[in-house]
This record gives C-alpha cells, structure tokens and sequence, in this order.
C-alpha cells in the first residue's frame, strides 16, 4: 500500500520559514515542532529566498528586522511549543512524585 504525501500550502510554508528566522532557534528544533523534516524547511527557505529576496540591512525603511509584534502564525507556533512543554514538564514531575513515593516506603 501506498503512502500519501502530505502537501503543504504556500502559506504554511512561508510562516515555517518565518518561524525559522524570527524565531532564533535551530532549524532542527522548528522542523520537529512543526512536525516536518528540516530538509523540507531548507528547501523551503531556499525557494522563497530565491522568489523574493528580502534586505538584510537594518536601516531599511518601513521595516524593521527585529519587530515586538508577532504574527498569528508566530504566536500559535508558540503557544504549540509551550503546551507540548508543559505536557512533558508534567509528565516529568508525575514520575519524579511517583519516585519519591517508592523510595519513601523503602524499609530501612
């Protein structure tokens, strides 16, 4: 049996892309939250940097490089981020508290 490919919109990935360089973090860590290979994101990058190139400098006008204000594509990747952070720093604490557990009822 086949499998199907997944296709991603121009939209989804020029946010990824997005992601990757406002974000400050590896190319590794954005592919795995996104749940994607980094070979596509390189790609994808490649490709919009190709179609539309951006200035690099930081006095261009209107623009600026390090902006406060996030996209929504920005914030929800975030927000993704930190829940699946949470689930995991929950599950760690569970089984440390279980831990503690097992080790205070050992007879002495």
């Amino acid at each position: 049996m086949a499998k199907t490919r997944r296709e991603f919109t121009p939209e989804f990935k020029r946010e990824a892309v997005a992601l990757l360089e406002s974000s400050g973090r590896s190319q590794m860590q954005v592919a795995a939250e996104l749940g994607i290979q980094p070979s596509m994101l390189r790609q994808w990058r490649t490709a919009l940097s190709e179609v539309s190139p951006r200035p690099r400098s930081a006095g261009s006008a209107g623009t600026s490089p390090a902006s406060p204000i996030t996209s929504p594509a920005d914030q929800a990747a975030e927000i993704a981020r930190l829940r699946r952070e949470l689930d995991r720093t929950r599950m760690e604490r569970d089984v440390l508290k279980k831990a503690i557990g097992i080790f205070a009822e050992m007879p002495k």
